[in-house]
C-alpha cells in the first residue's frame, strides 16, 4: 500500500529530475509535461490539485498566487538566467504528495542549490525560505492550534522583511485521508494541529517592491511531540 513518505518521494525525485532538465529555450509548458510525466512514471496515478501535477511560473510571475481553478501555464519561455517556482501535487490511491521549490538557473546551467545563485536578491529569498521551515520546526507543539501557528510563522516573515503572498492568506493545509475536508494554516482555524495526521508549510513569499516570489514546502508530522517533515 502506498503511502505518504511513498508520495512525497516521488515529489522529490521528480522535482531533481525537472531540475536537472532545465535548459534556455524551454517552455514553460514543457517544463510541466516532463514533470507530471516524471510523476507518473514514478508511480502517481493522478493530481489531486484540480487535476495539475506541476504549477510553473517564471520570472515575474513567480509572484502570482491563483486557484487551480483558473491556472493555465504562463506562456513564457526560459532564457539563460532564471528564477521559477513548481509546485507538485502527485497522487495514487487517493494518497497525496505535496512539495515546492524555487529553482535557479544562472547561465543557462540549473543550480543544485538556489541558495548559491549570484543574485543577491533571489538568494536571499530562497534563504529566507530554509530559515522559515527552520523556525516551524522550532516552534510548532501538538498542542497549538491552526490559527496561533499561523499567526507566529506570519510575523516570522516579516521579521525576514517579507510578506505572505498567498491568495487566501494562508500557510498551508492539512493532507486529509481521504483527500477530502482539507483545513488551513491560517486565522480563524482553532483546531489543534495534532488533530490531523500531517499538514504542509509552504510559504509563499516576496519583499515589498521585487518583481519575484519564492516558494519552498514540506509536509510535516508529530512524531513523539516533535515536528518531523516526511
Amino acid at each position: 500500500m502506498v503511502s505518504q513518505i511513498d508520495m512525497q518521494s516521488i515529489a522529490r525525485r521528480a522535482m531533481e529530475a525537472t531540475r536537472a532538465h532545465l535548459e534556455p529555450g524551454q517552455t514553460l509548458a514543457e517544463i510541466r509535461e516532463f514533470c507530471e510525466s516524471t510523476m507518473r512514471r514514478l508511480g502517481a496515478d493522478s493530481f489531486w490539485y484540480w487535476g495539475i501535477g506541476a504549477f510553473v511560473f517564471a520570472g515575474e510571475s513567480t509572484t502570482r498566487s491563483i486557484s487551480g481553478r483558473e491556472y493555465q501555464t504562463p506562456d513564457y519561455r526560459l532564457g539563460h538566467n532564471e528564477i521559477l517556482t513548481l509546485d507538485l501535487s502527485p497522487q495514487c490511491d487517493v494518497v497525496w504528495g505535496d512539495f515546492a521549490r524555487t529553482l535557479v538557473v544562472e547561465d543557462g546551467i540549473a543550480l543544485d542549490d538556489a541558495r548559491d545563485s549570484s543574485c543577491t536578491e533571489w538568494r536571499d529569498g530562497v534563504s529566507a525560505e530554509y530559515v522559515l521551515h527552520a523556525q516551524l520546526l522550532d516552534t510548532a507543539r501538538p498542542w497549538q492550534t491552526f490559527e496561533e501557528l499561523a499567526a507566529i510563522m506570519n510575523d516570522r516573515i516579516r521579521d525576514l522583511g517579507y510578506a505572505n503572498l498567498d491568495f487566501r492568506g494562508n500557510l498551508g493545509h492539512s493532507i486529509p485521508r481521504n483527500g477530502e475536508g482539507r483545513i488551513y494554516l491560517e486565522r480563524g482555524n482553532r483546531a489543534r494541529l495534532d488533530s490531523v495526521e500531517s499538514f504542509t508549510f509552504e510559504p509563499h513569499i516576496h519583499r515589498a517592491g521585487s518583481s519575484f516570489g519564492y516558494k519552498h514546502e514540506n509536509v510535516y508530522e508529530f512524531a513523539r511531540g516533535r515536528l518531523s517533515e516526511l
